[in-house]
Protein backbone atom coordinates (compact mmCIF):
# COMPACT_ATOMS: atom_id res chain seq x y z
CA UNK A 1 0.00 0.00 0.00
CA UNK A 2 1.20 3.32 -0.80
CA UNK A 3 2.53 5.58 1.93
CA UNK A 4 0.18 8.35 2.48
CA UNK A 5 1.27 11.97 2.85
CA UNK A 6 0.49 14.99 5.36
CA UNK A 7 -1.93 15.97 2.62
CA UNK A 8 -3.36 13.33 2.25
CA UNK A 9 -4.12 12.42 5.89
CA UNK A 10 -5.60 15.65 6.61
CA UNK A 11 -8.45 15.41 3.80
CA UNK A 12 -9.26 11.93 4.92
CA UNK A 13 -9.71 13.76 8.95
CA UNK A 14 -11.39 16.09 7.53
CA UNK A 15 -13.75 14.26 4.91
CA UNK A 16 -13.30 16.26 1.73
CA UNK A 17 -13.23 13.95 -1.36
CA UNK A 18 -10.95 16.87 -3.40
CA UNK A 19 -8.99 14.91 -6.24
CA UNK A 20 -4.95 15.65 -5.79
CA UNK A 21 -4.35 17.85 -8.94
CA UNK A 22 -3.14 15.43 -11.70
CA UNK A 23 0.74 15.98 -12.93
CA UNK A 24 0.89 17.10 -16.61
CA UNK A 25 2.68 14.66 -18.92
CA UNK A 26 5.54 15.73 -20.88
CA UNK A 27 5.52 15.83 -24.92
CA UNK A 28 7.11 13.26 -26.41
CA UNK A 29 9.92 15.15 -28.13
CA UNK A 30 9.58 15.25 -32.19
CA UNK A 31 11.99 14.06 -34.84
CA UNK A 32 13.54 16.14 -37.54
CA UNK A 33 11.29 14.97 -39.83
CA UNK A 34 7.96 15.46 -37.75
CA UNK A 35 9.59 18.84 -36.89
CA UNK A 36 9.87 19.53 -40.62
CA UNK A 37 6.62 18.11 -41.46
CA UNK A 38 4.96 20.57 -39.15
CA UNK A 39 6.24 23.59 -40.00
CA UNK A 40 5.11 23.19 -43.35
CA UNK A 41 1.48 22.33 -42.55
CA UNK A 42 1.89 25.85 -40.59
CA UNK A 43 2.96 27.75 -43.12
CA UNK A 44 0.49 26.42 -45.71
CA UNK A 45 -2.43 27.14 -43.05
CA UNK A 46 -1.21 30.69 -42.46
CA UNK A 47 -1.22 31.17 -46.54
CA UNK A 48 -4.59 29.77 -46.66
CA UNK A 49 -5.36 31.99 -43.32
CA UNK A 50 -4.02 35.48 -44.87
CA UNK A 51 -6.23 34.57 -48.51
CA UNK A 52 -9.51 34.06 -46.73
CA UNK A 53 -9.61 36.64 -43.91
CA UNK A 54 -8.70 39.44 -46.58
CA UNK A 55 -7.57 42.94 -44.73
CA UNK A 56 -7.28 43.67 -41.28
CA UNK A 57 -10.43 44.88 -40.04
CA UNK A 58 -8.56 47.27 -37.41
CA UNK A 59 -6.76 49.29 -39.99
CA UNK A 60 -8.03 51.49 -42.13
CA UNK A 61 -7.81 50.84 -45.98
CA UNK A 62 -6.49 54.74 -47.00
CA UNK A 63 -3.36 53.70 -43.97
CA UNK A 64 -3.10 50.02 -45.23
CA UNK A 65 -2.53 51.09 -48.98
CA UNK A 66 0.25 53.63 -48.62
CA UNK A 67 3.60 52.33 -49.40
CA UNK A 68 6.52 51.80 -47.14
CA UNK A 69 8.61 54.79 -48.04
CA UNK A 70 5.60 57.43 -47.07
CA UNK A 71 6.21 59.09 -44.02
CA UNK A 72 2.82 58.07 -42.50
CA UNK A 73 2.95 54.43 -43.45
CA UNK A 74 1.78 52.00 -41.40
CA UNK A 75 5.15 50.47 -40.78
CA UNK A 76 6.52 53.73 -40.14
CA UNK A 77 3.30 54.83 -37.33
CA UNK A 78 4.00 51.40 -35.74
CA UNK A 79 7.29 51.89 -34.92
CA UNK A 80 6.62 55.65 -33.71
CA UNK A 81 3.95 54.01 -31.52
CA UNK A 82 7.02 51.62 -30.60
CA UNK A 83 9.37 54.64 -29.63
CA UNK A 84 6.64 56.57 -27.91
CA UNK A 85 5.37 53.65 -25.42
CA UNK A 86 8.99 53.91 -24.68
CA UNK A 87 9.35 57.31 -23.89
CA UNK A 88 6.33 56.87 -21.98
CA UNK A 89 7.86 54.20 -19.67
CA UNK A 90 10.93 56.47 -18.83
CA UNK A 91 8.35 59.52 -18.37
CA UNK A 92 6.28 57.59 -16.07
CA UNK A 93 9.21 56.86 -13.93
CA UNK A 94 10.42 60.53 -14.09
CA UNK A 95 6.80 61.25 -12.53
CA UNK A 96 6.96 58.62 -9.84
CA UNK A 97 10.22 60.10 -8.91
CA UNK A 98 8.51 63.72 -8.70
CA UNK A 99 10.68 65.35 -11.64
CA UNK A 100 8.86 68.65 -12.80
CA UNK A 101 7.36 68.65 -15.84
CA UNK A 102 7.35 64.92 -15.71
CA UNK A 103 3.77 65.01 -15.53
CA UNK A 104 3.22 67.09 -19.04
CA UNK A 105 5.39 64.79 -20.80
CA UNK A 106 3.40 61.58 -19.99
CA UNK A 107 0.49 63.41 -21.12
CA UNK A 108 2.35 64.33 -24.59
CA UNK A 109 3.47 60.97 -25.17
CA UNK A 110 -0.10 59.41 -24.18
CA UNK A 111 -1.76 61.96 -26.48
CA UNK A 112 0.59 61.28 -29.57
CA UNK A 113 0.01 57.42 -28.88
CA UNK A 114 -3.65 57.85 -29.11
CA UNK A 115 -3.55 60.26 -32.04
CA UNK A 116 -1.21 57.61 -33.72
CA UNK A 117 -3.56 54.86 -33.02
CA UNK A 118 -6.75 57.21 -34.13
CA UNK A 119 -4.98 57.67 -37.17
CA UNK A 120 -4.17 54.06 -37.96
CA UNK A 121 -8.17 53.03 -37.27
CA UNK A 122 -9.55 56.26 -38.81
CA UNK A 123 -6.84 57.10 -41.87
CA UNK A 124 -7.20 60.87 -40.29
CA UNK A 125 -4.13 62.24 -38.95
CA UNK A 126 -5.35 64.82 -35.89
CA UNK A 127 -1.63 65.88 -34.93
CA UNK A 128 0.25 69.11 -35.85
CA UNK A 129 3.70 66.77 -35.49
CA UNK A 130 4.52 63.52 -36.71
CA UNK A 131 7.18 61.44 -36.91
CA UNK A 132 9.45 59.13 -34.76
CA UNK A 133 9.89 61.99 -31.81
CA UNK A 134 7.41 64.22 -33.10
CA UNK A 135 10.45 66.41 -34.66
CA UNK A 136 8.21 66.98 -38.16
CA UNK A 137 5.04 69.59 -38.27
CA UNK A 138 2.30 69.19 -40.40
CA UNK A 139 2.00 71.71 -43.34
CA UNK A 140 -1.73 72.94 -43.24
CA UNK A 141 -3.86 72.68 -46.53
CA UNK A 142 -6.81 74.39 -47.61
CA UNK A 143 -9.56 71.97 -49.69
CA UNK A 144 -12.85 74.42 -49.35
CA UNK A 145 -12.25 78.05 -48.97
CA UNK A 146 -14.67 79.69 -45.87
CA UNK A 147 -15.72 83.39 -46.55
CA UNK A 148 -16.74 86.04 -44.51
CA UNK A 149 -20.25 88.25 -45.12
CA UNK A 150 -18.84 90.54 -47.67
CA UNK A 151 -17.85 87.90 -49.89
CA UNK A 152 -14.07 87.33 -49.17
CA UNK A 153 -12.17 84.15 -48.49
CA UNK A 154 -11.35 83.92 -44.90
CA UNK A 155 -7.17 83.48 -44.24
CA UNK A 156 -5.22 82.02 -41.74
CA UNK A 157 -1.64 82.22 -41.18
CA UNK A 158 0.70 79.33 -41.81
CA UNK A 159 -2.09 77.45 -44.35
CA UNK A 160 -1.34 76.68 -48.14
CA UNK A 161 -4.06 78.03 -50.30
CA UNK A 162 -4.55 76.78 -53.86
CA UNK A 163 -5.46 80.15 -55.43
CA UNK A 164 -2.48 82.05 -54.07
CA UNK A 165 -0.09 79.37 -55.05
CA UNK A 166 1.66 79.39 -51.64
CA UNK A 167 1.28 79.53 -47.81
CA UNK A 168 -0.46 82.95 -46.60
CA UNK A 169 1.63 85.03 -44.64
CA UNK A 170 -0.31 88.29 -44.23
CA UNK A 171 2.20 90.24 -46.26
CA UNK A 172 -0.24 89.89 -49.66
CA UNK A 173 -1.97 92.78 -51.26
Amino acid sequence: MARRTKKMQIREQMGSNIKPIKKKRKRKPMTEEQKAAAAERLALARAKRAETSGPAKNIHPDVAMLPDDDPLSLKNVRNWIKTQKELLASARVSLRQNVKGAEALVAKHEGYINNLKRYIRDGVYTDLFYGEHQQSKVNLRSVVPAYDKDGNIKRSFGVYYADLGHVYTGLEQ
